[in-house]
Parts: structure tokens; sequence; C-alpha cells
């Protein structure tokens, strides 16, 4: 386990060396984010029935937080180290593709989580809190940046140079993330709109990471496990079998 400890400490330091970017700048923009929706449309709308709209928003922009860093941290790293070189030093070690694999998520998992408590520490203060179901919380999140850390992992592969993986970013993360229901809830879409949002796989992290504040989303909360569990299957198979083959890395 030495190599895979090393491999997983060497990703915490890569970001926890530039914290500032990786940790500071995302927080600072969630918080942005909070005080331009909250203060448009606090006064107007209540979620549920009875959550004020400030409190509902902050979960979705944890949880996006959560989602958008856990990817950029796996994406990142493989682009830079296949674009600089440096990745023939940790493919010569005798690393398996599975001690890599969660190496790099791992790490991944760790920034999406510092990143989401931060995120709450910084808002908390605009509104109280509930924290109906503490455990659902921290399952989605860690489901939630497990799976961003997988399909991250897939992109940092999959691209040759920086332009792809900025297209992969902005064509599919950042909008599946905000078409997610982070700022809204999805049953005040229109039928097709509010079906089309159920096969967004981000949907089911965000609705049942705040189901776990409020005790109330729009989808039963085993559904969401489920879609959670299903994605994390379905990218950690796929990022698996990348490395195994060394698709894009060994040949």
């Amino acid at each position: 386990m030495t190599g895979l400890q090393t491999l997983l400490q060497k990703e915490l330091l890569r970001f926890f060396k530039v914290s500032f970017q990786t940790v500071a700048a995302p927080i600072v923009t969630a918080l942005l984010y909070l005080l331009i929706f909250a203060h448009a449309f606090t006064a107007h709308v209540e979620m549920f029935g009875r959550v004020p709209y400030t409190a509902f928003l902050i979960p979705g922009l944890m949880m996006m937080s959560v989602l958008q860093n856990a990817f950029a941290n796996t994406s990142s790293s493989l682009i830079q180290s296949k674009i600089t070189g440096n990745l023939v030093f940790v493919l010569l070690t005798p690393l398996r593709p599975w001690e890599l694999f969660t190496a790099y998520v791992g790490a991944s998992v760790v920034r999406g989580l510092v990143v989401g408590t931060g995120v709450l520490l910084v808002t908390v203060w605009f509104v109280p809190l509930e924290f109906a179901h503490p455990l659902w919380i921290l399952a989605f999140a860690v489901l939630g940046a497990a799976m961003l850390g997988a399909l991250g992992l897939i992109a940092g592969i999959w691209a040759e140079k920086f332009d792809q993986m900025a297209a992969f970013q902005n064509f599919l993360i950042t909008p599946a993330t905000f078409l997610s229901g982070v700022f809204y809830s999805v049953q005040s879409l229109p039928a097709f709109w509010r079906a089309l949002s159920h096969l967004n796989p981000f949907f089911y992290l965000i609705d049942g990471f705040r189901y776990g504040f409020f005790g109330v989303g729009d989808v039963p909360p085993w559904t969401c496990l489920g879609a959670a569990l299903l994605g994390n299957l379905l990218c950690g198979g796929i990022a698996l079998a990348m490395l195994v083959r060394g698709t894009k890395l060994r040949n």
C-alpha cells in the first residue's frame, strides 16, 4: 500500500499547495451566487412549501461545488501530467490500475469535501439550516465526489490537449450541474423539462443531498441513492477499464 499512499499524498499536496486557487476561489464563487440569487428571489420564493429560498439554495451550491471540484482535480492532474510528460514516472511504478484509481479518485473526494465544507461555513450565517438526516448528507457528498472524480479520470485519460478538456468541462459538466436543480426545484418546470431533468444523473445527487438537510425532496431519497450508486459503478468501471488497457496512456 506504500505506492498508493504516496500517490494519494502527492495528489493531495498538488491542490493544497495552491489552495487559494483550488479551494478559496470556488468558495468565493459560490458565495457570489448566493448573494445574487438570494437577493433576487428570497422575498418571492418559498420551496417545498416551507423552506426559504436562501436555505434551499445553500445545499445546491455546496453540492455543485463538490461535483465541479472533484471533477477538476482528477481531470487537471491527468492532462497536466500527460502534456508535461511526467506521467511516465507514475506509469513506471509497480502500481496496479486499482491503486491508481483509488489514489486519484480519493484525492478528488477530499478536495470536493473540503470545498463543500468551506461553502457551508461561509454561507450558513445567512439563514438557519436544518440537518434532518446528516448521514444522507455525508453519503451523497462522498458518492457525488467519487462519481465526478471517476468521470474526471475518464476525461483526463481521453483528452490529449487542454482545449479538449475545456470542451468536456464547458459542454458537459457545467451544463449538467447548472441544470440539475441547484437554483430551482424541478417540480416548478413544465412537464417536458421536468422529465428531461430526471435523465440528468447530477439531479439525483443534488436532490438526495438536499433531502439530507430538509427531509424532503423532488424524488424519494432511495431513488437518488440508487442513481448515485449506478453512476459510480458506471463511471468507476469505465475509468478502471481505461487504466487497465492503458488507453491513451501507455500507447
